[in-house]
C-alpha cells in the first residue's frame, strides 16, 4: 500500500516552530491535492491545512496565521510557529488524486504513518 512519507515532528516549547515535509512516493503518478490533518488525543482528526494542484489552500480557524502549507510538485510542507500547547497532535499528511476543494479526509487517497508534534508550555 503507497504510504507518504511524513518528517519534522519533534518536541517544541510554546511559541516555537516546526517544519513539517511530507513526500510522495515516486510511484503515485498523478497527485492533485495535498494536505495536513493533526488529531489529538481523545478528538477526532481534523483538517489543519491543505493545497489543490491549482493553489487553492484552505486553513484551520485555529492555526490561521501561525500555519503555512506550501508545496513543490508532489512534497508539500508546513511551517508551524508560534505554536501552542493546543496544536499538541500526530500530524498526518494526505494526498488525493483529484482536486479536493473541500479536503475533506474521507476523500483523500493516500496518507502518511503520522508525525507527532508535542509542545510544550
Amino acid at each position: 500500500q503507497v504510504q507518504l512519507v511524513e518528517s519534522g515532528g519533534g518536541l517544541v516549547q510554546a511559541g516555537g516552530s516546526l517544519r513539517l515535509s511530507c513526500a510522495a512516493p515516486r510511484n503515485i503518478f498523478r497527485i492533485d491535492t495535498m494536505g495536513w490533518y493533526r488529531q489529538a488525543p481523545g478528538k477526532q482528526r481534523e483538517l489543519v491545512a491543505g493545497v489543490t494542484s491549482g493553489g487553492i489552500t484552505n486553513y484551520a480557524d485555529s492555526v490561521k496565521g501561525r500555519f503555512t502549507i506550501s508545496r513543490d510538485k508532489n512534497t508539500v510542507f508546513l511551517q508551524v510557529n508560534s505554536l501552542k500547547p493546543e496544536d499538541t497532535a500526530v500530524y498526518y499528511c494526505a494526498a488525493a488524486r483529484s482536486t479536493i476543494v473541500q479536503f475533506t479526509a474521507s476523500s483523500m487517497d493516500y496518507w502518511g504513518e503520522g508525525t507527532l508534534v508535542t509542545v510544550s508550555s
